[in-house]
């Protein structure tokens, strides 16, 4: 069934190729996981189908959605503290949509350096086998003010992150390495990486990276030319963050 159904996010291609070649894509993804448990739950092919078609990404996807509260206290922020547009984002160290993005996000920010800020929200996919490290790695280096500086580095360096090199950066980084290696060697972060996963997954978010701009889910292309229309429209309509601290 899912290499006969179209994916419905304009990729054209079917819902099992766009899920192979596109772990980006959150419509396949969810697509594929009704499927799945349609057979697990023992239904037939028809009532899968249906329900396959009911589903809200079945259908095109709008290239901002409708807002949605995110929480975001303690998340790490570039940026202004009053920008008037938030961007949050749910990302993986070793996703290379992700790192491709960082440059064009830092392009953005660059272009409205007074009206955007960026927070992120870890999001590592099981694929991804060294991701929770360096998802912990970046929570540690936070606690000594240098989270942006080794998210730049494993980003640059996505396809070579393990704890080896993980250490070479975060040297490079500045970190006081003891206390970096003691806190990476602690157990601590996995709630703060587990609450921003469910925090993803409780609007939304199947793959990386997932961007949300006034609490608004992006489904269109990371780069300068398709965002600036839209990053202007929600300074000429003074859009407030659909965020939460608490």
């Amino acid at each position: 069934m899912v290499r006969e159904q179209d994916c419905s996010c304009l990729c054209g291609m079917k819902v099992a190729e766009c899920l192979v070649k596109d772990p980006n894509c959150s419509y396949s993804k969810r697509l594929a996981a009704i499927a799945v448990q349609g057979v697990k739950d023992g239904k037939s092919l028809v009532e899968i189908s249906k329900l396959m078609d009911s589903s809200p990404k079945a259908h095109r996807p709008k290239l901002l959605e409708d807002p949605v509260s995110i929480p975001v206290d303690g998340s790490p922020i570039k940026g202004p503290a009053d920008a008037r547009i938030t961007i949050v984002e749910f990302s993986d160290f070793e996703c290379p949509y992700c790192s491709l993005a960082v440059k064009e996000v830092y392009t953005m920010m660059a272009a409205y350096p007074k009206d955007m800020k960026l927070i992120f929200k870890q999001f590592p996919l099981s694929m991804h086998p060294n991701a929770p490290l360096a998802a912990a790695a970046s929570l540690a280096a936070k606690e000594q003010g240098k989270f942006w500086e080794l998210h730049d580095l494993m980003f640059a360096n996505f396809r070579r992150i393990n704890r080896d090199n993980i250490m070479i950066w975060a040297k490079q980084a500045g970190l006081d390495m003891e206390r970096f290696k003691n806190d990476l060697a602690s157990t601590k972060y996995q709630p703060v990486i587990q609450k921003d996963v469910a925090d993803g997954e409780a609007v939304g978010v199947y793959g990386t990276p997932a961007f949300f701009i006034n609490g608004k889910h992006y489904n269109g292309a990371v780069n300068m030319e398709a965002l600036k229309p839209i990053l202007d429209a929600e300074l000429k309509g003074g859009a407030k963050s659909a965020t939460r601290t608490n």
